[in-house]
């Protein structure tokens, strides 16, 4: 069976996040979407885990099932912020787990190191050593994975707070280590430059805050396997099953290139490095992106593929597609009118986005359209680039003339 998982959502019990993520809209979603399972996120939470008793039913299969049938699994995410060999870390890692019985473990484990109530995401002080090694203790099966590992302030690798490698970080605990989530900033090709990462798999999901269709499922993973928690946890760990990943195109992601938001200052790595990593309008250290940071590790060039790396594709929302093309925002009356009149000839995006034939598009919408969602699809397109806490976007041609215009834009022209 293909499963495409979105394995890492948040509630609304997280912070800066829907005040309506609930399981209902989360399911809601992720069928217009395409997929088939998704996270529950934000299992440490105690009433968010009461809501996961109350509508969702649980068998020897670990994967949950809403009262219509849709597929979840616990999931989490928790945060660790802490110093280590003299630096500061903060560092975030997913939380996969097979049942309540086990959930309700982590939740009394965690309790012990601090507060779980206050916050779907919780932080603690201490290490991702000891983290691995509780979770360990109370189930083997219990999966951690280094979320988003290259954002620049909230992980593994990030420029801010992380480490060089995997096994910097975890230590002796690093057995236990077998994948690392890719962020939206990076992509499968981008970490396949550092050899040190050939051992372990790549996921990718989308770290939703909201259940809107520009955000969840805008990252996954599709695997080929019959829907229990083992197969998927063994999927991971061995790739045997896993087809490929689903991936935004690392442009799009909030810290792929180097800059300051504040001063609307955007750089490729070679020009911070001439600048020192300094701003050259505030005179502040610029916030260091994901591509300047696989430049400092990488020790392989641009193109290498390792044996039995897992494939993948690389998109961009539906939403954010129109949105371009329509020069507005992706929740305009216009933009949910031309979605869902795709969604009703199409049924999920995914399904927009993958597979759908240029022909079959232009019958349903503009070929304007149809022709953005096949550029999309075959890599044919401009991004600005994203920096510094700033979402990259599509650039189409009945917008570009108006965006290199804009002064606000100031080190982005050169992108296009």
């Amino acid at each position: 069976m293909k499963l495409i998982a979105d394995l890492q959502v948040h509630s609304r019990f997280s912070r800066a996040t829907s005040k309506q993520l609930n399981l209902e809209n989360l399911e809601k979603y992720a069928k217009i979407k395409g997929l088939n399972l998704l996270g529950t996120g934000d299992i440490t939470h105690p009433e968010w885990l009461k809501e996961l008793k109350a509508g969702l039913n649980e068998d020897d299969t670990g994967i949950l099932k809403s009262k219509s049938g849709f597929n979840f699994i616990l999931q989490g995410e928790i945060s660790n912020i802490y110093t280590q060999d003299g630096k500061a870390r903060r560092i975030h890692n997913v939380i996969l787990a097979k049942n309540f019985e086990i959930v309700e473990q982590i939740q009394e484990a965690l309790k012990k190191k601090g507060r779980i109530d206050y916050d779907g995401r919780p932080i603690f002080g201490f290490n991702c050593i000891d983290l691995v090694e509780m979770m360990k203790n109370i189930d083997e099966k219990i999966e951690i994975i280094p979320a988003h590992a290259w954002t620049p302030w909230y992980s593994l690798f990030g420029s801010m707070s992380g480490f060089d490698s995997v096994e910097e970080c975890f230590k002796d605990q690093t057995k236990h280590i077998h994948a690392i989530e890719t962020g939206l900033s990076s992509d499968p090709a981008m970490n396949w430059r550092l050899s040190r990462l050939d051992k372990y798999t790549l996921v990718s999901s989308s770290d939703a805050h909201s259940f809107w269709p520009w955000r969840i499922g805008r990252e996954a993973n599709v695997f080929d396997i019959e829907p229990t928690y083992d197969n998927l946890i063994d999927a991971i760990r061995t790739r045997k099953g896993f087809l490929y990943t689903i991936e935004v195109d690392p442009n799009y992601g909030k810290y792929h290139l180097d800059g300051h938001r504040s001063c609307d200052i955007c750089m490729e790595p070679k020009e911070s490095l001439k600048n020192k990593n300094i701003c050259p309008k505030c005179k502040r250290p610029l916030t260091i992106g994901v591509l300047n940071r696989v430049e400092q590790l990488a020790d392989r060039e641009e193109g290498y593929k390792p044996k039995g790396a897992v494939p993948f594709t690389s998109l961009i929302p539906l939403s954010e597609i129109l949105a371009s093309l329509f020069n507005s925002s992706v929740a305009s009356k216009k933009v949910f009118a031309e979605y869902y009149n795709l969604i009703k000839h199409f049924e999920t995006e995914l399904n927009i986005l993958l597979e759908a034939k240029k022909e079959d598009l232009i019958k349903a919408a503009d070929e304007k359209i149809a022709d953005a969602i096949i550029a999309v699809r075959e890599r044919k397109i401009k991004i600005k680039p994203g920096y510094d806490g700033v979402y990259g976007q599509l650039v189409f041609e009945n917008s570009e003339a108006k965006i290199i215009k804009d002064k606000k834009q100031q080190g982005l022209d050169k992108f296009f």
